[in-house]
């Protein structure tokens, strides 16, 4: 087993945000690295679950480089503030037995217990296909792969929502062959991820990808989305995600860089992102990672600053919240590895 590094900030973070009425209390707990060694080059895209109240679930897709046909899909289980050895749980094989390569895995726990692995494969982003496999022993098993029916992605990057009614609804995004289109939609299953619907959103002219999901009360929900325009944008549903209101920029500055975001218990939003803006290649404005929070959704503040260098890559975060109340969230580092952090929100 690893043991996680950098353990011991428990004793001294402590981090106190006061704005439009937000004041909260943040403790780091534990931060390391999920891995120090692996048997891949790159890795990237990591997802967290909580499959019982001692064990998590970390995954991310691992290879060669982004993109190669080695490319699968890696877990590790944290339990007793350890990192087990990471493990493969799924290959690029298509369902007409083809191999490319894989893509942003996506890790959810049903209300039935259930854990789902959604994930991608392809040759890019704009040509892949989605798959899923099921555990019903917390990952220690995985069911064959199955395809989603034709037209359908799943979740693209982040976490799926399933309501009080057993409705699942995952945050999707598609991406033009001519890379000239990016744009955002919901799509919902029943609780047995059966009846595929696809709920459209007007995006305006915003160039948008990835969204993630904030719960609020009187069946409110918010959508944030990474854009081509420097900014994260937004929508809302009044009616439990069944229509969303059209697009529009928020005041949080992003690189066109994942994000995730997570409702805690008590209604505290929390978001994770890049808040600088691109530069001339793709990774530049990725190299400092910060947690924000906000109770309404439109007003937003700093709470903490996970990564702040001058240079690398420090992006596509995966946050969640688990039933004793601690925060954790995940993260690429410079590629190499998947950084990881407990905190304690009040």
């Amino acid at each position: 087993m690893l043991n996680i590094k950098n353990l011991v900030l428990s004793i001294a973070v402590l981090f106190v945000a006061v704005a439009a009425g937000l004041s909260q209390n943040i403790r780091v707990i534990n931060r390391g690295y999920i891995f120090d060694k692996s048997d891949f080059k790159a890795s990237h895209a990591s997802t967290i679950v909580q499959l019982n109240h001692k064990k998590f679930m970390a995954a991310w897709f691992g290879g060669d480089h982004e993109g190669s046909s080695d490319v699968c899909i890696w877990a590790s289980i944290l339990k007793n503030n350890s990192w087990g050895k990471p493990v493969k749980i799924a290959k690029g094989t298509t369902t007409d037995n083809k191999t490319y390569a894989c893509w942003n895995p996506v890790l959810f726990k049903a209300h039935n217990g259930k854990l789902y692995l959604h994930y991608k494969v392809g040759i890019n982003p704009r040509e892949w296909k989605a798959m899923y496999k099921v555990s019903a022993d917390e990952g220690k098993t995985w069911s064959a792969l199955t395809a989603l029916p034709d037209g359908f992605l799943g979740p693209i990057k982040n976490k799926p929502v399933q309501l009080k009614n057993g409705t699942i609804l995952y945050p999707c995004s598609v991406e033009s062959i001519d890379e000239k289109s990016w744009t955002i939609h919901l799509e919902t299953t029943d609780a047995n991820i059966k009846n595929w619907k696809r709920i459209n959103i007007n995006c305006d002219t915003f160039q948008v990808i990835q969204p993630t999901i904030l719960l609020y009360p009187h069946n409110r929900l918010q959508l944030l989305a990474r854009s081509k325009q420097n900014v994260i944008v937004q929508s809302w549903s009044a009616d439990g995600g069944k229509s969303w209101s059209k697009v529009t920029a928020t005041s949080i500055p992003n690189p066109n860089s994942g994000i995730d975001a997570v409702t805690t218990a008590g209604g505290l939003q929390l978001l994770v992102y890049n808040p600088l803006t691109s530069g001339k290649n793709w990774w530049e404005g990725r190299s400092v990672l910060k947690l924000a929070c906000s109770r309404d959704g439109i007003t937003w503040k700093d709470l903490l600053t996970f990564e702040d260098q001058k240079t690398g890559e420090f992006s596509y975060p995966a946050i969640i919240y688990d039933k004793a109340g601690f925060v954790y969230a995940t993260w690429t580092d410079n590629r190499k590895k998947i950084a990881y952090i407990k905190l304690a929100v009040q």
